[in-house]
Parts: C-alpha cells; structure tokens; sequence
C-alpha cells in the first residue's frame, strides 16, 4: 500500500517545507495513512490483482492531490471509496470468466486435499460472484469488504439505500442457492 512518499517519487512536485506548505504535505500525509487500507481494499475487490489495486490507490490519491482541495472534502471515507471504485472499474478490462488462484491459502488444516479442496471451492465461489449480473455483483462485492457502511455503498453506487440492501440480499441468496445445488450434486455422484 502506498505511503505520503509516493507523491514525490511520481514526478510531482513535492510541497515546500514553508510554513503553510509543510502543514498541507502533513495534512496529505495523514490522508492517506488514514485512508489508503479502503482505498485498497475496494481496489482490490474491483480489480482482482494485486498490482492493479496498487495503481489504483496511487492514482486516486494522485488525482485528490493535484486537485489541491483534499482539505475540503466533508466525508473523506465516501469521497475516497467512489474515487477508487470508479478508477477500479475503468482498469478492468472485460475477461472471460478465469479466476487466478492465490499463491497460499491459508487453512485450519494444513493437509494438502484439504488446500485443494479450498481452493476449488474458492474458484468456484468466485467464478460464481463473477456471473452474477453487475447489479448484484457491485453492491456484494463493496459489502464484503466490511469497511463501508449501507448507506457508503448506496452513496457511492448511487443508488437508495433499500435498493443496495435488497441486491446484497439477492446476491446473497443466489449464492447460497448455488451452493447448496452443488453440495446436493456432489453428494449424489
């Protein structure tokens, strides 16, 4: 995740340290210590990549900062999540439905079916999210990260609140109703 030092290491130019100038580069830097474990995470959640989430935090906190008015900002949390959200979602480009599998899962037990067996329920989960249609998937996928509030998604997909909750729900139960066919499926081979 980034830091306040990324700012002059990309070619901008950093603030002097006059008076003024040094408190805005200090109120910045706070900014993003503040803010940049969501800005990631919702990266993250859109973009699927590592890398990719990372480029997406740096150019949202880029964009506040050349604006200059990140000091005006009433809901920081809010403003910052649809920055990311909406960078997130135009570096995606549209893919066929693969899933990249992670380098380790971590599990309670450590034996290697077990670690198979995760990580084929953890591909199919995801492929799964990824065929549900965007209205559902965009609301789910902002939820799980636990960090934002109903009414933060709503906001920053806008959308009414009831409307955000009905589509987690929805989402929701269609996961569960695949799932449960696919547990159904497999016990009866």
């Amino acid at each position: 995740m980034p830091n306040a030092t990324f700012i002059a290491s990309s070619g901008e130019a950093a603030p002097e340290s006059e008076g003024g100038d040094a408190r805005r580069a200090a109120s910045f830097a706070a900014l993003i210590e503040r803010h940049s474990r969501l800005v990631y995470r919702i990266a993250l959640a859109v973009a699927r990549n590592v890398q990719d989430a990372e480029d997406v935090v740096q150019e949202a906190f880029l964009q506040i900062y050349r604006g200059g008015r990140w000091e005006e900002i009433e809901d920081e949390r809010g403003y910052l999540a649809r920055v990311a959200w909406r960078l997130a979602v135009r570096l995606r480009k549209p893919r066929m439905l693969e899933y990249e599998l992670p380098a380790q899962i971590h599990s309670t037990n450590p034996g290697p079916e077990q670690s198979a067996m995760d990580r084929q329920m953890e591909g199919w989960l995801h492929t799964r999210i990824d065929a549900l249609p965007k209205k559902l998937r965009q609301p789910l996928a902002l939820a799980a990260l636990g960090e934002l509030r109903q009414v933060e998604i709503a906001e920053i997909l806008g959308l009414p609140e009831g409307t955000v909750r009905r589509r987690i729900h929805t989402a929701r139960q269609k996961l569960k109703q695949e799932l449960m066919k696919r547990k159904g499926g497999s016990h009866e081979r």
